[in-house]
Formats: C-alpha cells, sequence, structure tokens
C-alpha cells in the first residue's frame, strides 16, 4: 500500500537535508541531488513549489542554492507534502465517473487523507534532522562543499 507518493518522500527528504547542509552556505541543487543519486535536474522542479510554498528560499549566484525559509521546528512534514502535491504533479489519471467514487469512496479517501495529514503535521523537520542524525544517516558521506579559495 503506497500512503505517500514519490515525490512527496523526496520532498520531505529534501527539506531535511537542506535543514543539515545549509550551514555556512546554500545548499546546491546538483549536492543535493548527487547525495540522493537523482539525476541533477530532477529535483528542480520540486525545489521551485518548496520556495513557492514558502518552505525554502532560493539564493541565486554561483555560491547559489536552497536554503530554510524559516526554522526548521516550525516547518512540518505535512506541510512539505502539501506543498508537493500542490502543482498537480501527483494526479495525472482522469477520476472515474462514479456516483459510488464520488459519494463513498472518495469521501472515506478523503477522510482518511486528511487523518493521514495530520499525523505528518505532528511532525517537524526537526524532529526528522534530529533522526537522522541519531542514525548517522549522512555519516561517510560527502558534504558537497568546495572551500577552495
Amino acid at each position: 500500500m503506497i500512503l505517500l507518493s514519490r515525490r512527496s518522500q523526496l520532498a520531505i527528504a529534501a527539506v531535511v537535508d537542506v535543514a543539515l547542509h545549509a550551514r555556512p552556505a546554500p545548499v546546491a541543487a546538483k549536492s543535493l541531488a548527487a547525495r540522493h543519486h537523482l539525476p541533477p535536474r530532477h529535483l528542480e522542479t520540486l525545489l521551485q513549489a518548496l520556495v513557492k510554498a514558502g518552505i525554502l528560499k532560493g539564493v541565486r549566484g554561483p555560491r547559489g542554492g536552497y536554503e530554510l525559509a524559516k526554522e526548521r521546528r516550525r516547518i512540518t512534514a505535512g506541510e512539505v507534502v502539501r506543498a508537493a502535491m500542490a502543482d498537480g504533479v501527483e494526479d495525472l489519471d482522469p477520476a472515474p465517473e462514479s456516483k459510488l467514487v464520488e459519494q463513498v469512496v472518495q469521501p472515506l479517501v478523503d477522510k482518511a487523507g486528511q487523518t493521514f495529514l495530520a499525523q505528518l503535521d505532528a511532525v517537524s523537520i526537526d524532529d526528522l534532522c534530529r533522526e537522522s542524525g541519531d542514525k548517522a544517516v549522512f555519516e561517510g558521506m560527502s558534504s558537497g562543499s568546495d572551500f577552495t579559495i
């Protein structure tokens, strides 16, 4: 059973990654993609959706990238998922035309979705950052930082 799309999972991972790696400089999309074994431009539309939602802030220039737009304790996983879903990329299949779906199944799915998102709203990016530190998720991985002068 899939409760969360790959796009939503990547959105949460991207925000946690930015929260962990955006100091002292913003996180480049290329570095972010490399840490998650994705093609460099794969995350761009997702990152832009997170900027539009006010979760991330884009920084331009040669040392540009992404950083959190607000404190990580004030960003919830539910907020990130809503931003990832907001552009409609996940809803590609046409909805069936059925009274049963419309009046019985869809209200059930909507209620389950609201409950699911409420659970995600109870988890902050700070909580996920602490858990990733406890589990040493990025231990031994290159941060992608370049300190050449």
